[in-house]
């Protein structure tokens, strides 16, 4: 299994909106990075849900369901389905992450602006950790 997280502006598409929904088409993706990233994932991995804008939080966790597929609208890009698994027990706010050792080297740190991120399963367990305190 591989860790990702994905990362949206909560009013556009929110973690309340992906359970309400039960699914979600996660598309409009126009980044390469990103998409090369989409292009990686498996289904049954596991992503983040993170919270951009004033929130700047992960929030929960989403299960691939379907693997990439060329976006009906834009066939150079790409899109990936998912369903919801659990949401966090708390948020895991990104100063939380900046501030953990553990953390410093994620992506997310790294690399602010990629919306479609890999995860290494050291990370993704640290903040699970994280969500429980």
């Amino acid at each position: 299994m591989n860790y990702w997280l994905l990362k949206t502006e909560p009013g556009t598409f929110s973690w309340s909106d992906l359970e309400r929904d039960k699914k979600a088409v996660w598309d409009g993706v126009r980044n390469f990075q990103a998409r090369s990233n989409m292009k990686a994932m498996k289904k049954g991995d596991w992503a983040f849900i993170y919270h951009t804008g004033e929130e700047k939080s992960v929030v929960g966790i989403a299960e691939v369901t379907r693997e990439f597929y060329p976006e009906p609208k834009a066939p150079d890009w790409v899109a990936v389905d998912l369903k919801p698994v659990k949401k966090l027990k708390l948020p895991v706010a990104l100063s939380t992450i900046k501030a953990d050792k553990l953390l410093a080297s994620m992506v997310l740190v790294k690399v602010a602006r990629l919306s479609v991120q890999p995860v290494r399963k050291e990370e993704f367990d640290r903040i699970l950790e994280r969500s429980e305190k």
